[in-house]
């Protein structure tokens, strides 16, 4: 059970756009650091159910635009991920551990998500 309502609603407002409930399953799934471009395949293949190399160029730009300039960004402000710019490495940080119980529930109630979410 979440701990306070304050935790609840930090888990709502991640899980609001489907490419952060994306992001959240594949790390919950891999339980690693994982890519940027990781992250991008799994939303495009997630998506679009093509390889990426099926998807045209200025798609899969805007994903990984999105991705370093919202997403990635939104989960470190909520200290679920650590973010490593010059690597453009994505890793789990012990929140994210402590707020995947409740990730879960939300994650496998999205008729939209197919389990699983993996690479």
């Amino acid at each position: 059970m979440v701990g306070s309502s304050t935790e609840f609603d930090t888990v709502l407002e991640l899980c609001q756009d489907q490419h952060r409930r994306i992001i959240l399953a594949v790390l919950a799934y891999e339980k690693r650091s994982l890519t940027v471009n990781d992250l991008r395949q799994t939303i495009i293949e997630h998506n679009h159910h093509k390889p990426i190399t099926e998807i045209p160029e200025e798609e899969t730009t805007q994903i990984r635009l999105s991705l370093i300039h919202t997403h990635i960004p939104k989960l470190e402000a909520f200290s679920l991920v650590d973010y490593d710019q010059e690597r453009q490495v994505v890793e789990p940080t012990i929140q994210f551990d402590q707020l995947e119980p409740q990730l879960s529930v939300i994650l496998d109630a999205d008729p939209g998500l197919e389990p699983p979410i993996a690479l």
